[in-house]
Parts: C-alpha cells; structure tokens; sequence
C-alpha cells in the first residue's frame, strides 16, 4: 500500500484494501481521498470521517463495495494497493519522469495495457492535509510539459490536458505543430 506523505489514514483505510486484495488479488486498487479544508487544522484521526467529502472528480464506492472498471487516467498514488505479485506485473512506476506531474497516469495505462483492472474501494478513505497549492500549477509547468511529453511519446496521448491548456491561455506554454512547448523553445 501507498499512501502519501501529506494523507492520513481513514479508520478503515487498511481493512478495506486488504478485504478487496483478497476479491481482486490481480487489480490496481484505489481509494476515495478527500482534500481537507483549512479550518480542519490537525484533526484528530478519530474525527476524520466527520470531514469526508471524496474529490469529485474520482469514484468513491460506498463503504465496503468496490467498483471495477476504472478509467486509467484517474489513478493517482496518492492512496492505493496492491499485492505483490500484480506489483511484480506492474513493473513500478516509470523513472522517465522527472519533477511533477504524469507518472501516476502513466501507472494507470500500464496497468491497463498489462490486464490489471483499476478498482475503486469503497471505505479505505484517505485524508490529504491542506496546504497552498495553484491552479494550474504554475509552478510546476516546466516539469509538466516536460512530463507530457514523455507521456505522450511513450502512449499517443496528452495527459494533464486541462492544465497545459489554462498555462497557453494564461501564455505560460504554446500548442503548436501538435506538441505542447515552453514559449522560449518553441521556434
């Protein structure tokens, strides 16, 4: 399991996981994460579920039910599991990325490009802490073009679309012969 340093665990984060690792041994298993607002300080890990309200743009099974399926585009590593073996399979997370930005998409086509189905796992929530972020991510965007690129050399496609296209509208980046370039590299 994974779980990221900013995350804290649910009450029954590990417990689900495990339950559905044993229904689904060969899958890519995904967690709800909720963003903690800023008045949520410290919580006490007792009092977590009292904040939840799982990000929208992911499933988010109800407790103790897991929906397969999943589109490879929405994993991301702020919380998952696997067994060992589809670990194995996956072959980790690929290291021609660097900075921020793409590698958890990438994990998500793997795993589906090698047969391993993403999961969504109703109960094993995970908590991120607030802290500032922008949006887009400013800056990040050096590292996100760069990332995109690898992404979309290694499978056809662009990832990170939404952000790559608010960078051109605000002239961070330009789109042009069907390659998304820093304005300074772009001649």
């Amino acid at each position: 399991m994974l779980l990221d340093v900013d995350c804290l665990p649910g009450a029954r984060l590990l417990e689900r996981y495990e339950q559905a690792a044993r229904t689904h041994p060969d899958s890519l298993l995904c967690g709800p994460v909720t963003y903690l607002p800023p008045d949520a300080g410290r919580p006490d890990p007792a009092d977590l579920e009292a904040w939840r309200s799982p990000h929208p743009a992911r499933p988010a099974p109800p407790d103790g039910t897991v929906e397969t399926g999943g589109d490879p585009r929405l994993f991301w590593s702020l919380s998952f599991a696997v067994t060992p073996r589809t670990w194995r399979r996956l072959g980790g997370f690929c290291e021609d990325y660097t900075g921020y930005g793409g590698e958890d998409t990438d994990l998500g086509f793997t795993a589906r490009e090698r047969g391993i189905d993403l999961v969504w796992v109703g109960g094993a929530d995970a908590y991120h802490q607030h802290h500032p972020v922008s949006d887009p991510p400013r800056e990040h965007v050096a590292d996100i073009v760069r990332n995109a690129t690898v992404f979309h050399q290694r499978w056809g496609v662009w990832p990170m679309e939404g952000w790559l296209a608010a960078f051109e509208r605000e002239g961070l980046v330009v789109h042009t012969d069907g390659r998304w370039r820093l304005p300074a590299t772009s001649a």
